[in-house]
């Protein structure tokens, strides 16, 4: 009775042994990899930089929606975990200010954010179409509310065609079509061949419609 007791109270012991030896064995593992694992903005934030030039992806700033539009205003920031810059004395901060001028993101200049393009709307058309663009703003920049944003803008896409080719094919070849034929406009350019140029009329025509960019390219696509 006594080894049967003693045979019962040593298989938990060994089974509880086995367990703590796997996960005593495990846990360096799992810390390890923890420390290795960065957040994904820490990729675009340069390190020992000015803390003031720092992308906003990699600061966390107090907003002051109470600034006048228009008008320069100050913000104070920090930088997120695992993000290290410096001030004008090349001394390690963490919390710096900003200065930038009290406007939404939606109301900066054209040229201070980016914005995709569509190829699916005619931008010779009349009146002249427009599409809807998701704009975002350039790392460099700061302003209020979300950096990307949907704006309606005009087509304006290109295709490659210069205009300064087409009105030169029409106003030497254009009795042949080789105009409408550079243009993609296949028909108008058969039209044109066969018929020897209207007779020199249609020709006439296209160099003066070509010449003011009334006729474009058959995919709708601007001049270059």
């Amino acid at each position: 009775a006594g080894s049967l007791m003693t045979t019962k109270l040593s298989q938990p012991q060994s089974t509880l042994a086995k367990s703590l030896t796997s996960t005593s064995t495990n846990a360096p593992y799992f810390k390890a990899s923890e420390s290795t694992e960065f957040p994904p903005y820490v990729t675009n934030c340069p390190s020992n930089g000015l803390c003031s030039r720092l992308p906003p992806d990699c600061m966390t700033c107090n907003t002051n929606y109470s600034c006048i539009y228009g008008k320069p205003a100050t913000f104070d920031c920090k930088i997120k975990p695992h993000v290290h810059c410096v001030d004008e004395n090349n001394h390690e901060q963490e919390n710096f200010t900003i200065n930038m001028t009290c406007q939404f993101c939606w109301q900066l200049a054209t040229s201070d954010y980016v914005c995709t393009n569509s190829t699916n709307c005619m931008t010779v058309s009349c009146p002249r179409q427009r599409y809807n663009a998701t704009c975002t703003v350039r790392d460099h920049i700061h302003c209020l509310g979300n950096r990307v944003f949907p704006k309606m803008l005009y087509c304006n896409w290109t295709g490659g065609y210069k205009w300064s080719t087409a009105l030169a094919l029409s106003i030497t070849l254009g009795g042949f079509g080789a105009d409408r034929f550079y243009l993609g406009q296949w028909r108008e350019g058969l039209g044109k061949l066969f018929s020897f140029g209207g007779l020199g009329i249609w020709t006439l025509i296209d160099v003066l419609l070509i010449g003011v960019g009334y006729v474009g390219p058959a995919d709708g696509s601007l001049y270059i």
